[in-house]
């Protein structure tokens, strides 16, 4: 049986689950900036992103569910193919409820 090779699946994490905007003045933190980020690496051939939230404010991870609805809406709005996974982990300070909540509401439809 000869095993093809040649065909790959590319994911793109967007922002990472740890890093803030000190580390890099080109992380993606509102939820726009994250979105487009998503489509662009998409278009670039991604078949999955993965994506967390960011507090608009400060750039900090945070479970917000409407931060990440905002995101995955704006995602689906203008691609419906790319494979959008979510919270594998969880955010240091924060009960594993808060990503269990994002998954359940979002990633599981």
């Amino acid at each position: 049986m000869t095993v093809n090779t040649s065909k790959r699946i590319i994911n793109c994490a967007i922002t990472g689950s740890i890093h803030t905007p000190t580390m890099s003045p080109y992380l993606p933190i509102t939820p726009e900036e994250i979105a487009n980020s998503a489509l662009e690496a998409a278009e670039a051939g991604a078949a999955s992103v993965h994506i967390h939230a960011r507090d608009p404010e400060n750039g900090m991870p945070t479970p917000d569910l409407e931060l990440y609805r905002e995101i995955i809406e704006k995602i689906r709005a203008k691609n419906k193919d790319v494979i959008i996974s979510g919270l594998t982990v969880g955010i240091i300070g924060y009960a594993i409820g808060n990503y269990l909540g994002i998954s359940i509401a979002f990633l599981l439809r």
